[in-house]
């Protein structure tokens, strides 16, 4: 389904996957930001809702997947930069972006930096951030938050196999084994993959990992940038958490704090956790439905 392109970036060559190979030339365009330690095939359920309606472009961020080699510091910047750059590969002035998890905090920001350059923005479960002690520790936090998705960058593993029995112990992905939506998820884990000798880990640079997920939890432009949001907007957050808790990543109160813009539009979408809401149909269809949304008003 995925067709896979290089885009000229500082430091490297990103990798941007085409998840919308039939859509016909006069698509609208748009982009699709992943979490942080996931790579561009996350959006493939999303892809599939939305059909031939837009064209999908999701790049591997830098230091991730077929993007790994991309050689810079880490930090949201440099993936608002990077995005742009895609736009300026296909030609585009505008496009409307949708971010998941970290994701979410680069779609806020590319919008708030750029806003001539994105039509507008899809926020999902990401973008609003915590109040944190200035002398909390970032890897404690980040390992607290990520659980298994991070502690995985330090594994190695004999076979693929091992890497899937890995991730089918993930708490909060339980739904999605022994569903239509698992080659997608398996051609995602795949995607992660590289050799290490006779050995097999994940693709993402744990230094790159480390530096966005500072920038995340104390960068004041990075935390700012949904608040300061000026193009049409959406939020979704999914009812329950990274490891498929009862409480969610947000809630109704710390939403209501966050200090959002009136034109934002909040959503939560229920029977969803932080992984399902991109990776399983009923997550997947009001991400695209919002998508959807967003294109209508800024392209009709």
């Amino acid at each position: 389904m995925a067709g896979l392109s290089q885009v000229d970036v500082r430091g490297g060559r990103l990798a941007v996957h085409d998840l919308s190979p039939d859509a016909p030339g006069s698509a609208p365009v748009v982009l699709a930001v992943h979490g942080i330690t996931a790579n561009g095939l996350a959006w493939l359920p999303v892809a599939r809702e939305l059909g031939r309606e837009v064209r999908l472009l999701a790049p591997d961020l830098a230091g991730r997947a077929a993007s790994r080699d991309v050689a810079r510091p880490g930090g949201l910047a440099g993936h608002v930069d990077d995005l742009i750059a895609v736009l300026d590969a296909v030609g585009l002035d505008r496009a409307v972006v949708v971010g998941h998890s970290m994701g979410a905090f680069v779609t806020a920001l590319a919008a708030a930096r750029r806003p001539d350059r994105v039509a507008a923005a899809v926020l999902v479960d990401g973008g609003i951030g915590w109040d944190l002690p200035p002398d909390a520790d970032v890897d404690a936090v980040l390992e607290e938050m990520l659980g298994p998705a991070l502690r995985r960058l330090r594994m190695r593993f004999a076979s693929p196999a091992a890497y899937w029995t890995f991730w089918q112990q993930h708490p909060a992905l339980t739904a999605v084994w022994g569903t239509t939506a698992e080659p997608d998820l398996d051609a995602y884990l795949r995607h992660d993959l590289v050799r290490d000798g006779d050995q097999w880990r994940s693709s993402c640079r744990p230094e790159v990992i480390r530096a966005d997920g500072a920038d995340v939890l104390r960068d004041p432009a990075v935390l700012g940038a949904a608040s300061a949001l000026t193009v049409p907007a959406t939020l979704l957050w999914a009812a329950r958490g990274m490891l498929d808790q009862p409480q969610g990543l947000y809630d109704e109160a710390r939403v209501g704090a966050a200090g959002l813009p009136p034109h934002v539009d909040v959503r939560r979408v229920d029977d969803t956790n932080h992984y399902t809401i991109v990776l399983l149909p009923r997550g997947a269809r009001p991400v695209a439905a919002a998508v959807r949304r967003a294109v209508e008003r800024s392209f009709s």
